[in-house]
């Protein structure tokens, strides 16, 4: 057996932690034929008395400024966009009835009110100033909040030396990428404020195919042919009726590009990507049908079409279905993938299988009980009885593994690589 080293720190959802967000009003006319809402907010602003509009915009900055970041300069891109989308004469419109009117026009939202779940990580891009047998991780996490929203939101710390975990502290404001510049094929690009901190970033719905939500991202750091380094990651796009997985890239963690992926496979979700290509072929595993596993194979990383079957539920833990838990991870034997089972009453817990590195579609070991389960103290949030992770990291001989809590918040555990792959089968 092994021995699962759980780390004290627990990460919680946190309603105190809030971006400025546009809020969308129509721009129509209203159905008796006059202007509409939209119009009439700024037509009430321009005629205001601007001693009337300093001292509201006084009380707005009052209640908010303290609680984010660049407010003013926040209204000012928001005013930008509705004066585009009425025409307005913004030579004539003094500063503060702009910002004002920009105000208008947002709100603010606890991103991870409801709950933060679901992580994955890699080796962060800055390895410096590190000790020996520390690395600097970058850690994407679930964020849930109002309405039910799901976006993607980065935390930044180092493991090690050994089986410790240190999460870097937060920065006081946390701020949105709101602005998408669109690009072909349905992709769109959207970039980090260059003052802001990964750790401050939150990445937000910004398509219609991803309007009620960015889901479960598998992040990994994948080596192209030529040697170059990219971080590549699925995620399930969720628009409150069908579900599609898409490709977030990046190569620096400033500029993000999220593009749909094609064919038969990407109707699906909880895809996750083998960190390089084997045989000339990118490799993804998937679960084409709900409850098996699936190993995919393409020419091309955007398109994927039917896989072949891999790994079918044979353990109680496992009966209802299975599914991958991130990216597999090459180890000294082959490909150790993490999975997850759903038992007996939708219980879910996290196992592992090893894959032949050169040939993966041969499955060399496979753990007969759970690696984690839900139990006791890990039983109880928004969805009880789940374990779940998108993404685990190998430092040295152990892996280190950040795993959602019942829908709910973030654990952390090491555990022996060695022990692992001796408690296979």
């Amino acid at each position: 057996m092994f021995d699962v080293i759980h780390c004290p720190l627990r990460l919680q959802a946190d309603a105190s932690r809030v971006v400025v967000r546009p809020f969308h009003i129509p721009i129509d006319a209203a159905p008796t034929g006059g202007p509409g809402r939209v119009r009439r907010i700024v037509n009430a602003v321009l005629v205001m008395d601007e001693d009337v509009a300093h001292a509201e915009l006084e009380l707005v900055l009052r209640d908010f400024e303290a609680r984010h970041w660049q407010t003013r300069n926040v209204f000012k891109s928001r005013y930008a966009a509705i004066e585009n989308a009425l025409k307005l004469d913004g030579n004539s419109i003094p500063e503060e009835k702009q910002q004002l009117i920009g105000a208008f026009f947002c709100h603010e939202y606890s991103y991870a009110a409801a709950a933060l779940m679901n992580p994955s990580i890699i080796p962060h891009p800055d390895q410096t100033g590190l000790t020996n047998g520390a690395v600097r991780i970058a850690m994407s996490l679930r964020a849930v909040g109002e309405g039910h929203i799901s976006s993607v939101s980065f935390r930044e710390g180092i493991v090690g030396p050994g089986p410790v975990f240190e999460l870097m502290p937060e920065p006081p404001f946390a701020t949105a990428a709101d602005t998408a510049i669109d690009l072909p094929g349905g992709a769109i690009q959207v970039h980090r404020n260059k003052d802001s901190s990964l750790s401050g970033t939150v990445l937000f719905p910004m398509t219609e195919a991803q309007r009620n939500g960015l889901e479960d991202l598998r992040l990994v750091e994948f080596t192209h042919d030529d040697g170059s380094v990219e971080w590549i990651g699925t995620y399930t796009a969720y628009n409150g009726s069908a579900i599609r997985s898409e490709l977030l890239r990046t190569s620096d963690f400033r500029t993000f590009t999220l593009a749909p992926m094609a064919g038969p496979a990407a109707r699906n979700k909880g895809m996750a990507l083998f960190p390089r290509k084997i045989g000339g072929e990118y490799m993804m595993i998937g679960r084409q049908d709900g409850e098996n596993l699936f190993l995919i194979r393409s020419n091309r990383i955007d398109h994927w079409g039917e896989g072949e079957l891999l790994l079918a539920p044979k353990f109680p833990w496992e009966q209802v279905q299975i599914g991958n838990c991130g990216s597999p991870i090459e180890v000294d034997a082959g490909w150790l993938l993490l999975t997850h089972g759903v038992g007996a009453m939708r219980k879910y817990s996290i196992g592992a299988v090893l894959l032949d590195r050169d040939d993966p579609s041969r499955v060399i070991g496979r753990m007969t009980q759970p690696l984690l389960s839900a139990a006791d103290e890990d039983r109880e949030g928004y969805v009880p009885n789940v374990v779940y992770t998108c993404g685990a990291l190998k430092h040295g001989e152990m892996l280190f593994i950040p795993y959602g809590v019942a829908d709910s918040s973030v654990a952390f555990a090491f555990v022996s690589i060695r022990e692992m792959i001796d408690a296979m089968i």
